[in-house]
């Protein structure tokens, strides 16, 4: 099944200093029938005007991960952890048993993030961060690991999850083929650019769900960036 939900199908809340596109299910949004896809709880696609952000507030049970595209931000958190995310770099915290955090977009510039939740694959684990700058954003023509749970994939940031994030960065006319397993869901969401994915159309901020295919052939119809996510299909396997 390959399923396109265009960009105008996203939940849009504006505060002022806050454009925020959901994906799934969150705050004041809800629809019983887009909560999740797989372990994939959240996918947010965050703009936050300059000298303001996220105030302090708690977190537990999820594995949050956070893709800096443009400025950066300052987090600070209950384990002490005072940092920060610049473009180009990938954080994750697992809030596990309980943990308090603050996301502010310090500097005069606009800032653009994805914040992505998971579920995890185990309940009741220590609350941890991880940080790293992997340079996602240069022209690479591939699919670049950021996140993983999948162990066979190294100088990526850990999750919890069975799951793997990628990016890329793809010129006009390249293509991708990902090979996956019918077992498995995908997620693809357009940052910039056209794709065709298994022979359908997709635009900026479309995003493409897939589950029972063994293979996501993506071809760029112009120069195009776009995070793809392997997830699993069934709960146990999360």
């Amino acid at each position: 099944m390959i399923k396109v939900i265009p960009a105008a199908d996203r939940h849009h809340a504006s505060h002022g200093w806050l454009d925020s596109y959901f994906l799934f299910s969150f705050s004041d949004y809800y629809d019983l029938n887009n909560v999740q896809w797989g372990p994939l709880r959240v996918f947010n696609d965050d703009y936050i005007k300059g000298n303001s952000g996220f105030p302090e507030h708690p977190h537990s049970e999820m594995e949050i991960v956070t893709i800096v595209l443009e400025g950066e931000v300052t987090h600070k958190d209950s384990l002490g952890n005072n940092t920060v995310i610049k473009a180009g770099e990938v954080q994750r915290m697992t809030t596990g048993t309980g943990v308090r955090h603050s996301e502010h977009n310090s500097s005069d510039k606009d800032l653009h993030l994805y914040q992505l939740w998971f579920f995890p694959n185990k309940k009741g684990l220590a609350p941890s961060y991880e940080q790293k700058s992997i340079d996602f954003t240069d022209e690479k023509n591939e699919l670049v690991p950021l996140v993983t749970g999948q162990k066979v994939l190294e100088d990526v940031v850990y999750i919890n999850s069975n799951s793997t994030i990628y990016y890329a960065n793809l010129k006009d006319g390249k293509e991708i083929d990902f090979k996956t397993f019918p077992i498995r869901k995908g997620l693809i969401y357009v940052t910039t650019g056209e794709l065709f994915v298994n022979g359908i159309q997709v635009q900026k901020n479309d995003q493409v769900r897939s589950s029972d295919v063994d293979a996501l052939r993506i071809k760029a119809a112009a120069d195009s960036t776009f995070i793809l996510i392997d997830l699993p299909g069934v709960e146990a396997n999360y």
